[in-house]
């Protein structure tokens, strides 16, 4: 407890000088790869897979040097070296066909609370003068409670947002209050507001079809974050069209709509630097995480421009995996990623096999 302890001191260090516009406190790699061996003496699965590599965790140097999990690992296995009665907060990826969820438990839910905020902070308000009023086109936290995602958008309203009793949701049991939000945004604009609109891709699109091309304008110097793609489901939309039927309808700025990109095996987040005077779909990373696309067989790092898959590694990660493997496709540009969508069909043979390592099926080791 007293190593994780002082580890998750070390990482939120990195985010408190972030917030108060000061040097990193200690080397990046340093981190990543002190979390790196204490996971290895911890965690079986990830001490598995360093075995597999042929790497030696006292070797580590830099945090590419870190075997990556693969995020089917954490459907698979236990990715936490804590005991169960230790857990304080559980996120759960959406369910799938065969009722598989991956499982991403935590021990400290402060850090991932600090480090969503101090960068959602500066990616979406960071240029308010007074608190936005946040509505979220999405549930609460008691019809969702195993969701990261309304986990941080819950935190947004609370300590971002304007002081206000009423709860800041508007879908329940997956139906969109339309004349609810209709009613806050006229309240808002008459008393000057801005708004910041919490929301999926996948509810905007429905929000659009149910107002049928009517206008729908936000408070003048509002902003809108979108996350998430159409992962499983029957309907997909261009983002950059949604974007411009976003900018027409809510009488914004297309730089005043903001992607985010997270997910449940992580406990940071990555968003588009519009507001800050960042291109449109380039993720940036805050300095506690960083993203390189790698070969989806080798898992070598691509070259610089070349589409790889999304290797990971998080700082705020310290009870789970500092380092994750996704199937998402990404590219570098300049001082940050594009996101190209996920892989199709099965996960690909880098991160099969990375999964194989950890559960101890690649060599037969119990």
């Amino acid at each position: 407890m007293r190593e994780s302890d002082a580890l998750h001191a070390r990482a939120l260090a990195f985010v408190g000088a972030f917030a108060k516009g000061l040097r990193m406190p200690e080397s990046f790699d340093t981190l990543a790869c002190d979390v790196a061996r204490f996971q290895a003496k911890r965690i079986d699965g990830f001490a598995r897979l360093c075995l597999a590599r042929g790497v030696e965790p006292s070797a580590f140097r830099v945090s590419r040097d870190i075997p990556a999990v693969p995020t089917e690992a954490f459907k698979a296995a236990c990715v936490r070296w804590f005991p169960e009665e230790e857990i304080l907060a559980t996120f759960r990826t959406s369910g799938t066909s065969a009722g598989i969820r991956g499982t991403h438990s935590l021990r400290r839910p402060e850090t991932y609370d600090t480090a969503a905020l101090a960068f959602g902070r500066w990616a979406l308000t960071s240029d308010c003068p007074e608190r936005p009023v946040v509505l979220i086109l999405g549930p609460g936290p008691d019809e969702a409670p195993d969701s990261s995602l309304t986990r941080m958008a819950a935190l947004f309203a609370e300590r971002l947002g304007a002081v206000d009793s009423r709860p800041p949701y508007f879908v329940s049991r997956g139906v969109l209050d339309i004349a609810g939000i209709d009613d806050r945004i006229a309240e808002s604009t008459l008393r000057g507001q801005r708004v910041l609109l919490l929301a999926t891709a996948f509810a905007l699109v429905h929000f659009l079809d149910a107002l049928a091309g009517a206008p729908f304008p936000l408070p003048p110097g509002s902003r809108v974050m979108q996350t998430g793609g159409f992962k499983g489901r029957s309907r997909e939309v261009d983002s950059r069209a949604l974007r411009r039927e976003l900018s027409r309808v809510f009488a914004v700025d297309e730089r005043a709509i903001v992607g985010e990109y997270g997910m449940t095996e992580l406990s940071s987040q990555f968003y588009e630097a519009t507001l800050c005077g960042g291109d449109p779909e380039i993720y940036v990373e805050p300095p506690w995480a960083r993203i390189e696309p790698v070969h989806p067989e080798t898992l070598d790092p691509v070259e610089d421009g070349d589409v790889g898959i999304a290797r990971i590694v998080d700082l705020m990660n310290v009870d789970s995996a500092v380092a994750v493997l996704a199937s998402d496709r990404v590219r570098r540009r300049g001082a940050g990623v594009e996101l190209l969508g996920r892989l199709p069909g099965s996960p690909p043979r880098g991160c099969s096999l990375a999964l194989d390592e950890l559960l101890g099926e690649a060599r037969g080791v119990e």
